[in-house]
């Protein structure tokens, strides 16, 4: 798919991945919105790309919000990309703590809300307004990328809320590819390993030191520009479709 003179969304377009994958589209030839609720790196991004970008502050947990980054990216051009890197935390606690109480309920469900339903959420509606554009060749209208995490497939101690929305997110990808098919909409996944993203909010030295040697092959942590460079492939390329895609150094998670 040629992305050239149509529009693409990134959730999370202000951050590590997010901004890195904008970059990738715009040098691509799309114009992007960065959907982000980082409204001061959102718009400092979309300074540097200039009449390619544009930031709309976007909650992936309110409807309303989603709708509105739509509604930009369509004024834009067809909407044909988009991509779903948001982040939102997790609260990295047992199921059941040292003390016998159980991890509130709440807390998980807040999880789950942010990255999977937030996931399903932004995929629905812009796959909605993608089947309304003109086919290109191979009957192709465009494709939803979310993004997993290797937690999704082996979780840490602490991870049971995010393990299970990246699960999810995971199990997701190949039934919406099938029920997309029709409407000549692609679904991919991407499960990030270790990036050095400031999602870590540590030392980046410090960081590098705990996970490099962890890594098999290359021994570091993943570049944020790799997964953008991967997402932009996976956005030309028609023949990858309801998977996904490991991007880690071949690093598994072990307790």
């Amino acid at each position: 798919m040629d992305l050239a003179g149509s529009s693409a969304i990134v959730t999370g377009g202000a951050g590590g991945f997010g901004a890195a994958t904008t970059r990738r589209l715009v040098e691509a030839g799309a114009k992007v919105v960065i959907a982000d609720l980082a409204e001061d790196k959102g718009k400092e991004l979309a300074a540097e790309l200039g009449d390619s970008a544009v930031h709309l502050p976007t909650d992936v947990t309110s409807d309303a919000s989603v709708d509105e980054a739509i509604a930009a990216a369509t004024e834009l051009g067809p909407l044909r990309t988009t991509v779903i890197v948001h982040g939102g935390g997790a609260a990295a606690r047992r199921m059941v703590n040292r003390s016998g109480e159980a991890y509130p309920v709440e807390i998980f469900a807040k999880t789950v809300d942010i990255f999977l339903t937030g996931t399903y959420r932004v995929m629905s509606k812009a796959a909605a307004a993608m089947s309304k554009n003109e086919p290109l060749e191979d009957n192709q209208r465009g494709v939803v990328i979310s993004t997993a995490s290797i937690a999704g497939f082996e979780g840490q101690v602490g991870q049971s809320d995010y393990s299970a929305a990246k699960g999810g997110v995971i199990g997701l990808t190949l039934t919406a590819a099938r029920d997309l098919a029709p409407a000549g909409i692609r679904v991919m996944c991407i499960a990030p390993g270790t990036f050095l993203t400031p999602a870590y909010r540590k030392n980046p030295e410090e960081v590098q030191a705990y996970w490099a040697p962890l890594v098999p092959n290359p021994k570091r942590m993943g570049h944020p520009d790799e997964y953008a460079r991967l997402a932009r492939h996976i956005a030309e390329n028609d023949y990858l479709n309801g998977t996904v895609i490991r991007i880690d150094g071949a690093l598994r998670f072990n307790i």
